[in-house]
């Protein structure tokens, strides 16, 4: 069981989680709504875990296949619905910018697996009702 600890440390919402082993992120609410950019916004966050799960699986995988991977990069835009109580992620769309000596049909393979199969943020965020669209950009070096 994972054990993460929240407490305040700035402001009235600006908090710092830390996990197990000691690593912290920071988090604040927006400042229209009486945060002050201490850190990110917790659905922000949840596009970050997105982003890393995904991006742990892609490069993975291109390892596991021999591909030359030099440079990773990522984009997520997403649009939240608008409903009174809460605002979920309605869509998701990620572009993985890849840069080395890569297959063009393995790197697009990588990041079907991940985005699609592997990555649990991906299928948490389906489950809930999200649309994820991914497009793969390979630059060859």
């Amino acid at each position: 069981m994972a054990a993460i600890e929240i407490k305040r440390v700035s402001g009235e919402y600006g908090f710092e989680a830390k996990d197990e082993q000691g690593n912290t992120v920071h988090l604040d609410n927006s400042p229209d709504s009486g945060g002050h950019n201490f850190g990110v916004r917790p659905m922000q966050a949840l596009l970050i875990g997105l982003g890393s799960c995904s991006g742990i699986d892609v490069i993975s995988i291109l390892k596991k296949q021999r591909q030359e991977l030099q440079g990773y990069h990522m984009v997520i835009e997403g649009e939240r619905e608008k409903v009174q109580d809460f605002s979920l992620w309605k869509t998701v769309h990620m572009t993985f910018n890849l840069t080395g000596n890569l297959d063009p049909d393995k790197a697009y393979k990588a990041c079907q697996l991940s985005v699609e199969k592997y990555c649990s943020v991906a299928e948490t965020l389906r489950r809930a009702g999200c649309t994820i669209t991914w497009e793969v950009n390979v630059n060859k070096v």
